[in-house]
């Protein structure tokens, strides 16, 4: 469905259309499962391209756990597509910047420490990049 959000697409409601309507909305009513931010824990922005997408997500580790505060992703578009992977992955920090202003501006009174992880390791933010939307 995310096509449709192109200038001049057009609308055809298909088979396709209604199963993506209809597990959207299933996914709106059931909140996914992400805590309260805690200002005396560290905070981790984790995040992941793949061909098509990128993801983000902001969370703290509460006694060797990972809990999500806040998820974002987009698709990339066709320039986007293009682009190096190291361009995406700077792409998708300055996306997750934009969509966490109010984060990232608070953030910054911090000591920040930034760590590459494979993505095995990284299986939020990775899992968010590598959902692909068919219309």
């Amino acid at each position: 469905m995310t096509q449709l959000l192109e200038k001049d697409s057009p609308f055809m409601f298909s088979h396709e259309c209604l199963h993506a309507f209809k597990l959207l909305k299933k996914k709106l009513v059931n909140a996914p499962i992400m805590i309260a931010l805690d200002w005396a824990l560290p905070f981790e922005l984790m995040f992941d391209t793949s061909d098509f997408a990128v993801g983000a997500v902001l969370g703290q580790r509460k006694d060797k756990h990972f809990h999500s505060i806040y998820y974002a992703s987009k698709t990339l578009n066709d320039a986007q597509e293009h682009y190096t992977t190291t361009e995406k992955e700077l792409l998708v920090a300055q996306d997750a910047k934009s969509r966490l202003i109010r984060w990232i501006l608070l953030l910054q009174e911090f000591d920040i420490e930034i760590r590459d992880k494979k993505g095995a390791a990284d299986v939020a933010a990775d899992h968010l990049s590598r959902l692909e939307c068919s219309a």
